[in-house]
Parts: structure tokens; sequence; C-alpha cells
């Protein structure tokens, strides 16, 4: 049987591996919310638009479900600090997201182009909100969240709202904004009509290099700008799930100290650098497929950069540094966490399956014609 740190190892891979399938699977969808005003500019195109992630959404969006519960059964304290401290910025994510079905359900309602137009932007901010936040709530992990256990390891959260939006926070929102412009955009060249596809292609291109500008640019304020923190003391990796039995430091350059010591994990940012380059390469070229596959590759890889760059931590705390989470000490027990990695051999395999089913059947560009004929049964 697999031992406790190994466990603990192998939830927090599981935990990236389920934030890269929310990152790259709904992460389209997000960003062809954003394009929507901008890639479609009459309401055919707009429909065209809405009915390439129309029937997918939905599915693509139980990734971030997984990742929610995945947080609350195996990093209890995880899930209770960043819940509790991220409350109202969640709220507000979540908020948009949930006026995405509103927008599908009633924009087709009524044949108006001010009602339409209405549930047109109530999409562009079901994408562009969440997109924001998800990103800034990164950048706050990557400074550490004022919070702290008193000697019973009850939590007390002293930030605020407006407190989350520092200017590197905001810097790694448009990152994360950036990031799903170009992986929306190569969904649209790829399941779009013309002239759709082609100004989304040209979007997903200069969503490709400001990714890769302002990427950069959040390396190096990460590096040099901002404080990383370190474990100073012995951390037992089997140990008790208490975060306060260690000692930790504040110090600058601290989140580049791992890819000096795993050089392996360079291989994250170089992939962002490499699919984001290639996918605008490749929409020049109009090999929208392959493209697809390549912005999912640089989403993949700014996610495991945020990972690898904090590794063992989980959950930095600016208020008390010895109060930070790691990997090693805010994971359930160690059954808790064997019974759920069983769960998820059996069942992750089963949501793969069918969403390969699912994007197999429904392949294929959605068609100005195909639209104009089934205005009453689709979007």
């Amino acid at each position: 049987m697999l031992d406790y740190e190994t466990l603990r190892l192998v939830w927090w891979l599981l935990l990236g591996t389920l934030l890269i399938g929310f990152a790259v699977m709904d992460g389209f969808d997000l960003g062809a919310a954003m394009l929507l005003p901008f890639a479609a500019r009459t309401d055919n195109e707009r429909r065209i638009v809405l009915n390439t992630i129309g029937p997918v959404w939905e599915g693509n969006q139980v990734w971030l479900i997984l990742g929610a519960g995945a947080i609350f059964a195996a990093w209890p304290m995880l899930y209770a600090v960043a819940f509790s401290g991220f409350y109202l910025a969640m709220f507000l994510a979540l908020a948009a997201l949930i006026l995405r079905p509103v927008s599908f359900k009633f924009r087709s309602e009524i044949e108006n182009p001010l009602w339409r137009g209405l549930w047109d932007f109530g999409l562009f901010v079901s994408g562009a909100v969440p997109a924001l936040i998800f990103g800034v709530a990164v950048g706050n992990v990557l400074q550490g969240v004022p919070f702290r256990f008193d000697d019973t390891l009850r939590m007390t959260y002293e930030g605020d709202l407006l407190g989350l939006f520092d200017p590197f926070a905001l810097l790694c929102g448009l990152v994360s904004c950036a990031m799903l412009v170009m992986h929306g955009g190569a969904y649209l060249a790829l399941k779009a009509d013309q002239p759709v596809a082609g100004r989304a292609a040209d979007m997903a291109r200069g969503g490709a290099i400001v990714l890769l500008t302002l990427f950069a640019l959040g390396g190096v304020f990460a590096g040099h700008g901002i404080d990383g923190y370190k474990v100073t003391s012995d951390l037992a990796h089997d140990g008790p799930s208490n975060p306060l039995l260690k000692t930790v430091t504040r110090t600058s350059g601290a989140w580049l100290s791992n890819y000096n010591t795993y050089p392996w994990m360079l291989l994250a940012p170089a992939l962002v650098f490499v699919g984001a380059t290639m996918t605008s390469a490749l929409l020049r070229a109009w090999r929208n497929g392959f493209a697809l596959m390549a912005s999912g590759v640089a989403v993949a890889g700014v996610v495991a950069t945020a990972g690898f760059s904090i590794f063992p931590f989980l959950l930095p705390s600016s208020l008390d540094p010895n109060a930070s989470l790691t990997v090693w000490d805010a994971s359930s027990s160690r059954s808790t966490l064997l019974i759920m990695l069983f769960a998820t051999l059996v069942f992750l395999p089963v949501v793969l399956a069918y969403t390969a089913f699912v994007y197999r059947v429904l392949r294929g560009r959605v068609t100005m014609g195909y639209v104009k004929e089934n205005k009453s049964t689709v979007y």
C-alpha cells in the first residue's frame, strides 16, 4: 500500500491535473464567450459562436466541480482558508458563471436586437469575470494570503475584496485573460464558420503574443518583485496535518529555487512559450486542430508553472508565514486519501472516456447554413 508521503504527493499531482483539466476544457468556453462581441458581428454570426460551446460547456464545467471537490476532501485546510478568504471574489466568479446558462436560455426567446445584445453582454461577462478572478487568485497565492491559525488551528483571515486586486495580482489576471482569449480563439477557428473563424484566429494570435509578454513579465516580477516563501525547519513528509509545526521565512527569489533544485520543472514555462508560439504559427497555416492542441499545451504550462514554483506550498500566509499550508501538513488522513484515490482511479477514466465520446459525436464546424435552417432548435 502507498505510504502517507506518497499519497500526499499523488494528490498534489491529481489536484494539479484537475486544475489543468478545468483550464484547458472550460477555458475555451470562457475564451469564446469573451470573444463573442468581437469575433461575431451579426446575430447569425453570434449564434454560430453560441452553438460551438452551447452543447459542451456544462460538461466542461465538471472539471471545476472535480477540482473543488478534491480540495474539499483531500486538502480540507486549503478549502477552509481559500474558500473563506476568497469568498467574495469566488461569489463574483460564480455569479458570472451562473449568468452563462441564463444568457444561453433567454437570448433566443425574443428576436429583438436590444434584448439579444443584453444577453450577449451577459455571456461576455460570464467569460471575462471568471478568467480575471481566477488569475487574480493565483497572483494572491504567489504573494501569500493574510491568514493565521491560533494554537487550536482556528483560522483568522484579515484581508478584504479590494485588497486582492493589487498590481501583481492584476497582472496574473491579465495573463489568465490573454491565455483564454488565445485558447478560445483557437477553438472558434476550428469549430466556427467563416468569417467568425478568421476573426477568432486573428484574435487568438494576438492573445498568444500578449500571453507571452505578460507571462515573461510575471516571471520576472515573481522572481524579483515579490517575496517567496521557504521552509527553514525540518518538515516530516508523513507527519500530522498541523501547519504550525514548521518554520517558514519570506525571501526574494524563493519561487525560483525549485527550478535550481529540480531543473526538469523548467519544462512547464517552456511549454508556455512553445505552445503559444506554435498556436500562432499553426493558426496562420490554418492547421486549426493542431493549433487548439498547442494552445492547450500552453494553458497547461501556465497552470503547471504556478504549481511548480510554489511547491511544496499550497497556500502561503503573508500574515504568519509559519502558518502556511504545504503538501506535507494540510492534507486529510492517509485512509481518506487512499479511499479517494481508488475512487478516482475508477471514475476519472469514465469521465475522460465520456468526454472523448461527446467531442467525437460533436465534431465538425457549426456553419451559417445550419444556424439559419434550425432557428427554432438551436441557440
